[in-house]
């Protein structure tokens, strides 16, 4: 069976709980933007640490680990919170089709629609302010019209949402309390793998529960649940509930916030659940509280890891690096002169090692700060200073072209000529060239490279190809059984993909 990644979140709209979310806000089917909602920044709100929370001597745990978990309990708290649903325009109630509604009402039912319905959901918090700050996860409040916070005491508050940010899935609560339970801050840096972690949040709704287990990962990322990803990975038990609530260390420290599992489709805990670390958390949170929103540098490039292949294909023998696949117009990258292919081998003088770690690093910085990248161009290495902009909402998703197929070239592939027409469809200025990829067969080599319909094909072995004709010869040119390099342009970004031999 293929396995799914997903958040941790559980419905309270009745009786049964199918959830599949870790831990917090599976709010609706319908759930989207929260549009007209306003976001409350608090830049006057200090956060203020706990500096009298000393580690827990080890020597206390003769009996296990209460040592550890009961002073933290009374910090992680429940978040429930609700939205009012809509129905869609058309939409009908299946009861108006039974014929004894019919033999009462007539056809008068027509007319009529379903009401509009209040949704609730479940997830978990973690104070970390005396005075009522409390972190949790984006997706644990995404939509909800009202949020409310159950201490645990039982005393209940209205929280206003200080901000959120999509991109790593914190968000930024308060409540207006006093001499409230904190867990301090710790860092997640040190953690290795191996070390105890205890997680701690409301599963199902329950109460708080405190689940042990090891950090199985550091450093996750690529598992597409959210755009920045650096997860801790562990084997406690996280379930549906959980979502925001705390991961702590053996002494008593904050080091993460609960968010995902991986599930075979069970929506449960099977073992791999996934932590966002305070190394990224709290920059976030920061930013947050100064300006109700996160604020990103951004370079204005699309960054590839430097697999074997790619390495073979541009002659590149240095150890790490991160292969430039596309420069986007009018970006600092571009007015810098970085060019698609060159490798960036340092960045402000540590060694960069993967594009995960490498787009983190730019995103944490402040738009205006002056970087200093080493870049690998045709076996000469040169240094570049860069100013960082400002990194700016993403576009929207771009459709493919209608499906015309010209075959030829690589085996399972057919494309056709770029026309104004198609680069309309997908977005792409009129004057792009190359050739569009029309249908594409899954169990070809193509494919398992990662290329996909409605993809153009703008070099071969860095030959330019503007014609279904020059992309043919291109392909038919190079050496039998030998791998392809193909710059590739999805949706006016391009990248390097290497398919095997053809």
């Amino acid at each position: 069976m293929q396995s799914s990644t997903v958040k941790i979140r559980r419905w309270v709209a009745g009786v049964a709980v199918t959830a599949a979310f870790a831990g917090g806000a599976l709010l609706s089917q319908g759930f989207r933007d929260w549009a007209g909602h306003t976001v409350l920044g608090s830049p006057r709100t200090p956060v203020t640490i706990a500096q009298n929370a000393l580690p827990v001597s080890l020597g206390n745990f003769a009996n296990g680990f209460s040592a550890v978990i009961k002073p933290a309990l009374p910090a992680v708290v429940n978040i429930r919170t609700s939205k009012i649903v809509k129905p869609q325009a058309g939409q009908m109630s299946p009861m108006f089709n039974d014929p004894m509604f019919r033999q009462f009402f007539g056809d008068q039912g027509n007319g009529m629609q379903p009401k509009a319905e209040r949704e609730q959901a479940l997830g978990s918090g973690v104070i970390i302010t005396a005075d009522g700050t409390i972190l949790t996860n984006n997706h644990v409040i995404d939509g909800a019209t009202d949020i409310k916070v159950y201490l645990n005491d039982k005393r209940e508050y209205a929280a206003k949402l200080v901000g959120a940010d999509s991109k790593t899935d914190i968000a930024v609560l308060k409540i207006e309390a006093k001499d409230l339970p904190t867990l301090p801050l710790g860092d997640s840096g040190q953690l290795q793998v191996g070390d105890l972690i205890f997680a701690i949040g409301d599963p199902f709704g329950i109460g708080e529960t405190a689940t042990m287990g090891i950090v199985s990962a550091t450093g996750r990322a690529d598992l597409g649940i959210e755009r920045y990803e650096n997860f801790i990975q562990t084997d406690a038990a996280i379930n549906p509930g959980n979502s925001g609530g705390a991961m702590i260390d053996i002494h008593g420290n904050l080091v993460g916030i609960n968010t995902a599992i991986l599930s075979h489709g069970s929506g449960g805990n099977e073992g791999v659940g996934f932590a966002i670390p305070m190394s990224m958390v709290k920059p976030v949170m920061d930013q947050i509280l100064s300006h109700g929103k996160v604020i990103r540098g951004y370079l204005g490039i699309l960054p590839q890891d430097v697999t074997p292949e790619l390495a073979k294909a541009f002659n590149y023998n240095q150890p790490g690096g991160v292969l430039i696949g596309n420069v986007a117009n009018d970006t600092p990258a571009q007015k810098a002169g970085l060019h698609q292919g060159d490798v960036i081998t340092a960045l402000n003088g540590q060694p960069t090692t993967d594009k995960n770690t490498f787009r983190n690093a730019v995103a944490a910085m402040a738009p205006g700060t002056n970087v200093k990248l080493d870049v690998w161009r045709d076996g000469k290495t040169s240094t570049y200073n860069i100013t960082l902009a400002e990194l700016q909402p993403d576009k929207g998703e771009q459709e493919g072209p209608a499906d015309n197929s010209t075959s030829g070239g690589l085996e399972g592939v057919n494309v056709q000529n770029i026309t104004s027409d198609i680069a309309g469809q997908l977005n792409l200025p009129a004057s792009t060239k190359g050739v569009v990829i029309t249908s594409i067969d899954d169990a070809s080599p193509a494919a398992a490279a990662g290329l996909n319909r409605g993809d153009v094909i703008q070099e071969v072995n860095h030959k330019p190809v503007t014609s279904v004709a020059e992309y043919q010869k291109a392909v038919a040119a190079s050496p039998a059984n030998q791998p392809l390099l193909l710059l590739i342009n999805e949706g006016g970004i391009t990248r390097y993909v290497v398919v095997e031999a053809h």
